[in-house]
């Protein structure tokens, strides 16, 4: 990837390259195997390594360490936030309409399975940001509510006001679930002072492996159990802990936040880019809303989101197209269609930088697009 400079990854919100520190983590874990669970001497080593993590994953978003149950993805730890609330009792759910499929689905599932749950959509404006009036005369129906709302959007970047949402939500005693797996290791988070009652992270998304989050809970919430068996994470997920992807995350963890200053001076090439090519016709969606430094969501009209991403690709510039937990399916964008432009919504590209990504990426990617929208618009005014 971006070590070579044989090719531009600016895919960061798909995944992120696996950070060196990280890296040193993992194979460090691995070369000392042992169980946690063990009470012999390697055991209780292999436990100080997931505890020593679960603080680190813990600080990237201001909670003690007991807060964390480290799982198998951002997915699974939607899905155990939203199985708790049920547990606990909630009575319907609101999510919002640019939610990732992982919470979409999830509360789709509660509504089909026995006695479900009735679920509602929370509408966005044109900027992608959640209709704080359209939610609070929701929450004024009877009922315990939980509310899911995303912190960052992975499509646009754009960030929601999840303390406002907070506190409509606590005010109706309801339970706010935030699917923060985009933002984390992005921009700074206070879980205490955006309200939050539980929390979804994932481990790849900064910089660590594939295949471990993390579930925060606060102490209003009530983590259920997910997965039966021993009584691992503290009761609330069995299984023997991932202690390599553990560690590898938490060392990842702590680069992220060490690096969020300079993470955010991306917002400048970010926005270089957009000039270049509003310049050229393109729509960046979102910009009027309080965005990831590292994100940028264009489209140009005519100029298909596949089309876009095969020219870049040849380019040697890797970006996407919508979210990447699509079976490799490019389809029209459900998130800027939320936004009230379905006109644009089949031609919308993501590109997303990362801790390894330079200006000179963002430059290059620039020419590239611009290069490729040229020859698109060729082509059209020939066969006009």
């Amino acid at each position: 990837m971006n070590a070579s400079r044989s090719s531009i990854y600016l895919d960061y919100n798909a995944t992120a390259p696996l950070r060196p520190e990280a890296r040193e983590a993992l194979l460090r874990a691995l070369e000392s195997p042992a169980n946690p669970s063990s009470v012999h001497a390697a055991g209780r080593a292999a436990r100080d390594v997931v505890e020593r993590a679960r603080a680190q994953v813990g600080a990237v978003v201001g909670v003690p360490a007991g807060s964390v149950t480290f799982v198998s993805g951002g997915t699974e730890a939607n899905a155990l936030a939203i199985e708790s609330a049920r547990a606990a009792g909630v009575e319907r759910i609101i999510i919002s309409t640019i939610e990732h499929d992982a919470v979409t689905e999830t509360a789709k599932a509660q509504n089909t399975q026995s006695g479900g749950l009735p679920v509602e959509i929370l509408p966005v404006d044109n900027n992608g940001v959640a209709d704080l009036d359209w939610l609070a005369q929701a929450l004024e129906k009877p009922g315990k509510t939980l509310v899911c709302l995303m912190l960052a959007n992975n499509e646009t970047g754009v960030i929601q006001p999840v303390d406002k949402v907070s506190a409509l939500v606590r005010a109706h005693d309801g339970w706010l679930h935030v699917d923060a797996v985009q933002a984390a290791g992005k921009i700074a988070i206070d879980f205490s002072a955006l309200g939050a009652d539980t929390m979804a992270l994932s481990a790849h998304k900064l910089g660590g492996p594939q295949g471990v989050g993390a579930l925060v809970a606060g102490t209003r919430a009530t983590v259920t159990r997910r997965l039966h068996g021993g009584g691992q994470e503290r009761g609330r997920r069995a299984g023997t802990e991932n202690v390599a992807g553990i560690a590898a995350f938490g060392a990842a963890a702590v680069a992220a936040q060490e690096g969020l200053a300079s993470l955010a001076e991306q917002a400048q090439w970010r926005d270089a880019l957009a000039q270049r090519v509003k310049a050229q016709g393109a729509v960046v969606l979102g910009e009027g809303a309080d965005r990831l430094p590292q994100t940028l969501c264009l489209a140009g009209e005519g100029f298909g989101s596949e089309v876009q991403v095969m020219n870049m690709d040849l380019a040697g510039i890797m970006v996407s197209a919508g979210s990447a937990c699509c079976s490799g399916k490019v389809k029209a964008s459900r998130v800027v269609e939320a936004m009230g432009r379905a006109d644009l919504a089949p031609f919308a590209l993501r590109i997303s930088g990362g801790w390894a990504s330079t200006e000179d990426d963002w430059i290059k990617c620039g020419d590239a697009w611009l290069a490729a929208w040229k020859r698109i618009g060729a082509r059209r005014r020939e066969v006009a």
